[in-house]
């Protein structure tokens, strides 16, 4: 059998699937991903992808397990996960957003606002809405479309922020009403990755070590990462990089504190050492970033 080389596909090349409208700072909306598969074979997506299907039909594989996508339904796939063998009829529609991981982390409140998204995309990749939440993700649609039109705007991208919170906050409802209804059985992987969002949620400000959550699991730090890099398709430490990175963008930004403030609350051993941090992640200092988002 002839290995196939899994490619990237990035929020550049999803500009062109279909009657596409973006921001440059890393949102793209388009009502048509008939195209979605522009490479021969797998690939990776870097970006976070939710489609509500008009009509029509799709299939895919997300890391080989089959899904099929049909009116009503609304699929979700997070980044990094391996996309392959897409298929879509000639009148397939959806109402698609699209947006960096970068972006999202630029509106979001509360951590647990990430690891409820991703979590959801993975246990449910694909759910078939009721009326009610067809319109209101559609009508959100409609509203971000039309103000990511309005180049004249001088708040436009804050706005578009402000409405796609919104619609998360809104559209958790979907989550809610599956989790109380849904009689699926997670498997011991499935449940142990779980376990670790959880404990993270709970302890990332003090606890940054693998070998620590793992402790609490009662499994090997070998083990732990295994089946966090199975499940998720990320490392333990990129978890918990992504969740205290999260935090000191959410703070710089909305809160008062200052940077060695900041450094206590997330149990660095100084200021120094948080600035370097956050450098090596975002690319700039704390500083520059409280700045650039006040």
């Amino acid at each position: 059998m002839t290995k196939r080389n899994i490619i990237d596909t990035s929020l550049e090349q999803a500009r062109r699937w279909g009657n596409a409208i973006y921001l440059e700072e890393g949102l793209v909306l388009s009502d048509s991903i008939t195209n979605a598969s522009l490479n021969q074979g797998p690939d990776r997506r870097n970006f976070i992808l939710m489609a509500l299907c008009q009509c029509g039909e799709a299939s895919y594989t997300i890391d080989t397990r089959q899904q099929t996508v049909r009116p009503g339904d609304l699929l979700f796939i997070s980044e990094r996960h391996i996309f392959d063998n897409y298929a879509a009829s000639p009148d397939f529609k959806c109402f698609c957003i699209m947006l960096s991981t970068e972006f999202y982390h630029g509106f979001v409140q509360n951590v647990r606002n990430v690891s409820s998204l991703l979590l959801f995309s993975m246990n449910y990749p694909v759910v078939q809405l009721t009326k009610q939440e067809i319109q209101v993700y559609t009508n959100y649609y409609q509203v971000v479309r039309n103000k990511m039109s309005d180049a004249a705007h001088p708040y436009r991208t804050e706005v578009v922020k402000a409405l796609l919170l919104a619609m998360f906050y809104d559209m958790s409802g979907v989550i809610y009403r599956l989790e109380q209804h849904t009689t699926k059985t997670q498997t011991r992987t499935e449940a142990l990755f779980a376990r670790f969002v959880k404990l993270l949620e709970q302890y990332f400000r003090s606890e940054r070590r693998v070998g620590w959550y793992a402790e609490q699991l009662c499994i090997t730090p070998k083990y732990l990462s295994e089946i966090v890099k199975v499940v998720s398709k990320r490392t333990p430490n990129e978890w918990i990089d992504n969740y205290v990175v999260l935090e000191m963008r959410v703070l710089l930004k909305n809160s008062t504190m200052s940077i060695k403030e900041i450094a206590d609350e997330l149990n660095f051993p100084n200021q120094s050492f948080l600035g370097k941090y956050f450098k090596e992640h975002v690319g700039m200092s704390p500083s520059e970033y409280r700045r650039a988002n006040r």
